[in-house]
């Protein structure tokens, strides 16, 4: 069993890296790799994409790796690999991002990336820090977590989901932000679970198990 964790110069994947390998060890999840060859991403048995930045600025690293994107897509899409998208990573897998500029995402969750607003305007932007998850749909990678664990968030942008069935947990700050979702055999979490502590690893640990 191959879990890839895709470098495309995005973000430090040192502790991702970490609490992944730790949780494989655990668990029995098998070889943690991190990677940005194309053909290590069509043999893996599941796919992490992670992200920090800019939503633009990812989508266009994620496309200057020739053939990266479309390994990830292949493996996805068409032979339904378990997928998690972190952060960013999570974002792209939109329908549009709004941040800077209008830009496409890979449409796999209908949706879009807007910033939040918090209706308290006390309330500073990023969303930084721990903050309630509410669970709001069951998920397999959701299992042993429940509505007032903790999770650890850095971002300015949420995803808005079309059919509210593929938001699977929010938290609040003076409004709903959208913190996991999920479609099919993919899903993906606004927060770190990697910093995350407990809820983050219980997170890591569930994707590794999944069998969608």
């Amino acid at each position: 069993m191959l879990t890839v964790l895709v470098d495309y110069d995005s973000g430090n994947l040192h502790s991702a890296e970490k609490a992944f390998q730790r949780m494989a060890a655990e668990t029995g999840g098998g070889e943690i790799l991190v990677t940005s060859r194309p053909e290590d991403v069509a043999r893996a048995d599941r796919i992490v994409l992670p992200g920090d930045g800019a939503f633009p600025a990812c989508r266009r690293a994620l496309g200057d790796v020739g053939g990266l994107f479309e390994a990830i897509e292949e493996a996805v899409t068409h032979k339904a690999r378990p997928f998690l998208g972190i952060c960013v990573g999570m974002q792209m897998m939109a329908s549009w991002g709004r941040e800077y500029s209008e830009t496409r995402g890979f449409d796999w969750v209908p949706g879009e990336v807007v910033k939040i607003t918090p209706a308290d305007p006390g309330l500073k932007v990023p969303h930084m820090g721990w903050n309630d998850l509410v669970i709001d749909n069951p998920h397999p990678v959701l299992a042993g977590i429940e509505t007032g664990d903790h999770a650890y968030f850095v971002h300015s942008y949420h995803f808005r989901v079309t059919h509210p069935a593929q938001r699977l947990a929010h938290v609040d700050y003076a409004g709903d932000v959208t913190a996991i979702i999920g479609r099919g055999t993919m899903v993906g979490t606004q927060f770190h679970p990697e910093k995350s502590q407990a809820t983050g690893l219980r997170l890591i640990a569930n994707f590794l198990q999944w069998k969608p």
